[in-house]
């Protein structure tokens, strides 16, 4: 397939790069940083433009791979006759890029995608479509890309996206609270590590209720108090320990 990235960033690197390791090609970048525009075209053996009016339409597919609050805007901008328009957005509706062309859908990568990345990461990818045959095209394109590949309509994109803001935001925030912890009292975050990467490689075969350790979950109380207490001094942190030891005693039921 013929594709034109719009959007230079990191979702555009990834995507494009595997896109084009797929064996599909890049025709144009197109964005409005044009050092960045520039580079990821010549990365990606693509014609870089910075003026929309250059777009041309020997793509069978438009990717806008732009922050959220931009997407409307550029699909308001652009004219890609009526070929096929995508965004990757998880929270965005398709119906947005019903004024740039009559076929128009998602393709919203699961993932957290950074450029500066050694090797691509498994990507599911969630599809829709406007119509069945674009929805068909996409999923057979998509498919080309990943081994993991859903039909996810506006509404199931976003409980995805809400999960993840849980499952990779908010820890990563947690992570956050832990290295600045050891950093204010002498620890050193590094040998947590281990301990952080064989969580997500467990959860690959048990449920994360049946992972779940600790002293609330063991309803140690002595050992909770302590830790509430050494958190005197940062009450944040202290805030966050008690709301989360008090949910993972009752559950979530």
């Amino acid at each position: 397939m013929r594709v034109t990235l719009i959007g230079s960033g990191n979702v555009a690197t990834i995507l494009g790069r595997l896109i084009r390791e797929r064996g599909h090609d890049i025709i144009q970048v197109y964005g409005r940083n044009r050092a960045a525009v520039t580079e990821l075209a010549k990365e990606l053996n693509a014609d870089g433009i910075v003026d929309r009016s250059q777009l041309h339409h020997n793509s069978d597919l438009f990717l806008i791979a732009v922050s959220d609050n931009a997407i409307e805007a550029i699909a308001g901008s652009i004219d890609v006759g009526n070929h096929l328009v995508v965004h990757t957005a998880g929270s965005v509706s398709r119906e947005v890029l019903r004024q740039s062309s009559k076929n128009y859908g998602v393709l919203y990568p699961l993932q957290s995608l950074r450029k500066e990345v050694a090797e691509l990461p498994e990507i599911p990818l969630l599809v829709d479509g406007n119509t069945r045959e674009d929805l068909t095209l996409l999923l057979d394109f998509a498919g080309s890309l990943s081994a993991q590949v859903r039909q996810a309509d506006d509404a199931e994109r976003m409980h995805y996206h809400l999960a993840a803001v849980f499952a990779n935001n908010f820890t990563n925030h947690l992570y956050e609270m832990a290295e600045n912890y050891c950093s204010k009292n002498g620890a050193e975050f590094r040998l947590l590590l281990p301990l952080i990467e064989q969580l997500p490689a467990r959860l690959r075969d048990h449920s994360a209720a049946q992972l779940q350790t600790g002293p609330a979950k063991r309803n140690d109380r002595q050992t909770m108090e302590k830790h509430l207490q050494m958190l005197n001094d940062m009450p944040v942190l202290q805030s966050f320990y008690e709301q989360f030891s008090k949910s993972i005693a009752r559950g979530l039921k």
